[in-house]
């Protein structure tokens, strides 16, 4: 059984420990609300994106001149995983989820002999994978100099995909990431990126006023799919900034409530050991003087 200078050294070591999740709690709280608000301001940009270029899509004609971007290099043998996780810790499963749900991917990917390559965003996917898949690595981009991450980031990223693509590196690139529902929930997301995937529009909705485009659909085209590479993933980081925020307010909340709980049982612990310690003493003095 512990003395109790061991079990004074372990509730004032828990009380500190409590403090510290407490207030990362609170500045995970205070962080959540910007990063939520930044989300929620570029899901519309980002889904109207989708929506125009599937318009467009609808109307080019699949032809030599069409953009690989669009029409892909038709055939899927290598495929690019560009996982993005945090770059810190201490946030429940959320690192988890991701890096658990891009290896699954990958799994089943060689499983059907097909070519897997990994682009990884943040630290603690890299600590991960790299474990696992080290000679998939093919990139690795760290993002801890950048307090908030901007759209500059995201083309950056964008653009060395798509120069990777050009060169014939891989023919289809996924982007996982966490979209973010709540603080109690971020659920891991699997988008396909190049070559954008074109959802396929009822015949209701094609129907309307004919669109005349100056210039044509395939030259706007040719500007749009690359800013929507780097628009799908500045989304990707958003989303992922504010789950991660999130995922770490939980965490450090039930971490709050389990140091709580600790305590309470220590002390109890203390106490009793005090108690039969103090009963111990009297039973020796009485003896003691008995004895005499």
């Amino acid at each position: 059984m512990p003395s109790l200078k061991d079990l004074k050294v372990r509730i004032d070591s828990v009380k500190s420990t409590q403090k510290i999740t407490k207030a990362m709690k609170m500045v995970a709280a205070a962080k959540l609300r910007r990063a939520q608000e930044r989300a929620e301001q570029g899901r519309p940009y980002a889904q109207r994106m989708d929506a125009v270029i599937a318009s467009l899509a609808t109307k080019v004609k699949p032809g030599p001149q069409t953009s690989p971007l669009l029409a892909g290099t038709g055939r899927d043998q290598v495929h690019m995983l560009v996982v993005a996780t945090a770059e810190r810790g201490l946030c429940g499963g959320f690192n988890t989820n991701i890096v658990r749900a891009a290896r699954r991917r990958a799994d089943e990917l060689v499983a059907q002999g097909k070519t897997v390559k990994l682009y990884l965003i943040g630290r603690k996917g890299r600590a991960v994978l790299i474990r696992t898949h080290r000679s998939a690595i093919v990139e690795s981009v760290d993002l801890s100099g950048h307090k908030q991450v901007g759209f500059d980031v995201a083309q950056g990223i964008a653009a060395d995909l798509i120069a990777r693509f050009d060169a014939g590196e891989f023919d289809i690139a996924t982007l996982f990431y966490s979209q973010f529902r709540s603080a109690l929930v971020q659920e891991p997301t699997a988008q396909q990126i190049i070559p954008v995937k074109i959802p396929e529009v009822p015949a209701a909705t094609t129907a309307g006023a004919v669109v005349e485009y100056e210039p044509d659909e395939e030259a706007i085209l040719v500007d749009l799919l690359p800013r929507n590479v780097a628009v799908q993933l500045y989304r990707a980081l958003l989303e992922n900034a504010a789950s991660e925020q999130g995922a770490r307010m939980t965490a450090m909340d039930n971490a709050t409530r389990n140091a709580g709980d600790m305590i309470t049982r220590l002390t109890l612990t203390y106490n009793r050991t005090r108690q039969a310690a103090i009963t111990k003493e009297l039973i020796e003095i009485i003896s003691g003087a008995e004895a005499l």
